[in-house]
């Protein structure tokens, strides 16, 4: 059995080399079908952020339950993915963009019916289940037929369609809010979802050899013990009583024993999780292949991206509330904030890709920490005086900042491995992705409610508490950017890969 290759390359290429092909009609046509599928997946889960206070105030929920409304839409998707690299060898691509687009309509129709919070919660879970195997789906495709020297350049492009969702998400999410009620957000989702499944099933076609190995139920049950645990134990934070007495206390103390226990069994069926990877990858028969992380530059790409996440998706679900609750906009001003620097990501797209395709990963990755960086400790000045135009400002600037950091980031970790790891490569990618978010949203509300009700105690205002909590919140996110800055030097563009010919090569 070939070895993984863990020595970083530089990228360049011989002198002489031919060109790279371009890709075939067929193979465009797939990957563009797949960028559709998840650009609705997309467009689903970022209006979910302007969406919340909203259902807060409808629903008649709390804003940590109101959290779980994202947080269990990552946490699913944290618990699905790990399985899609072993699904994305088991399976046609017909097969698995049939499976994801039939559980992400299906999980939008509920949603779009659900009477109130339970069934609200139960329809996130099926569309984060279609959505889970539709995003490592798309990466282990693109690396499959796109040749080597023009990956960033189709990271590039692909990012022009990803970044259209986040833009028109929050916008349209505010929007339907000021004249519809909540559940029309996915009413607006459900059709676009069902064409996309319509299309794909017709004109998808098969790419890839794949394997008969039997499916490991017991990896199956430790990984959603293992990811839910952790993500379940972070999110007790800031869940305790509050105010005085006995009965303050009481669930104070049972939040914690809640929390402790949660994240030891979290610890103990991740540790089981791998050991059992191990013993199973001796025959190619494991669930998430772990020899993946032989790879230096993989597991590097792997760090920092898991600590951006953890940091943005944390920040970015805490500032729909701050200019809501604090600032007292209205949710469309709200998913206008962030348009601007989700359509500047778009425009970056094409030039990034270029410039790693040529250049490589250090002349964008430490721009791209330092600014994420700088722009969270920014965040930590908002108060209840901040203008608008300056949350806008910073929020577009933090999205541009993020532009350079995970293009390079996706390709470099994928390309570090060979091409037989491909799927196993892009479910760790997914899972780590979706874990730290899911964790970093987990733990800001919690940070949050924390300190609102510390300062309410205190004898601040209601605004005031808020603004303290939203505060907490923000200080976190920057200090978990801090190891961005010293990530950023030492992950290195791979040298280009031979492609793995397509089936019937």
């Amino acid at each position: 059995m070939a070895a993984i290759d863990t020595t970083p390359g530089t990228g360049s290429i011989p002198t002489g080399q031919a060109p790279a092909p371009a890709l075939r009609p067929e193979e465009s046509r797939v990957i563009w079908l797949l960028l559709a599928a998840a650009f609705v997946a997309i467009l689903n889960e970022t209006t979910m952020g302007v969406a919340i206070p909203h259902l807060i105030t409808d629903l008649g929920i709390t804003a940590l339950a109101a959290q779980w409304l994202t947080t269990a839409f990552m946490l699913t998707m944290a618990v699905i993915i790990p399985i899609t690299g072993f699904l994305l060898r088991r399976f046609t691509t017909r097969t698995m963009f049939v499976a994801a687009m039939g559980l992400f309509s299906i999980g939008t129709l509920i949603a779009f019916l659900s009477p109130g919070f339970p069934m609200l919660l139960v329809a996130r879970v099926v569309q984060a289940s279609g959505t889970a195997i539709m995003m490592p789906l798309l990466m282990t495709t693109l690396m499959t037929v796109v040749p080597p020297a023009i990956r960033g350049r189709m990271m590039g492009r692909v990012s022009i369609v990803m970044s259209l969702a986040p833009a028109i998400g929050p916008t349209l999410a505010g929007a339907l809010l000021n004249y519809f009620e909540w559940r029309w957000i996915f009413g607006v989702v459900l059709p676009i979802a069902i064409v996309a499944l319509a299309v794909g099933a017709r004109w998808i076609h098969n790419l890839g050899d794949t394997t008969h190995a039997p499916i490991d139920v017991l990896s199956v049950i430790l990984s959603a013990f293992g990811f839910g645990g952790l993500v379940f134990g972070l999110s007790q934070l800031g869940a305790g009583g509050h105010g005085g007495g006995a009965a303050a206390a009481a669930a104070t103390a049972t939040s914690t024993t809640t929390l402790v226990i949660a994240i030891s069994v979290g610890v103990v069926a991740l540790g089981l999780f791998g050991w059992r990877q191990v013993l199973l990858q001796r025959k190619d028969d494991a669930l998430l292949d772990l020899r993946v992380f032989r790879s230096a530059n993989f597991s590097l790409s792997i760090g920092q991206m898991a600590i951006m996440s953890m940091a943005f998706f944390g920040a970015i679900t805490v500032v729909p509330l701050y200019v809501q609750d604090v600032l007292g906009v209205s949710p469309l001003v709200t998913g206008l904030i962030v348009l601007p620097g989700a359509l500047a990501m778009g425009l970056l797209g094409p030039f990034i890709g270029r410039i790693y395709d040529r250049w490589g990963t250090t002349v964008l990755l430490v721009p791209g920490a330092v600014i994420t960086s700088a722009l969270l400790w920014f965040y930590t000045t908002f108060s209840a005086q901040t203008p608008v135009a300056v949350v806008a400002v910073a929020q577009t600037a933090l999205s541009i900042g993020l532009s350079l950091s995970f293009t390079p980031l996706f390709t470099a970790s994928l390309a570090s491995l060979q091409p037989r790891f491909y799927s196993y490569g892009s479910a760790v990618v997914g899972t780590v992705q979706q874990v730290a978010g899911a964790a970093g949203i987990a733990l800001m509300f919690g940070i949050m409610a924390a300190a609102s009700a510390s300062a309410s105690e205190s004898g601040a205002g209601e605004l005031a508490a808020q603004a303290a909590g939203t505060h907490a919140a923000f200080l976190i996110a920057a200090i978990l950017s801090l190891p961005l800055l010293v990530g950023a030097f030492l992950i290195r563009k791979p040298a280009d890969q031979p492609m793995r010919p397509p089936a019937g090569h």
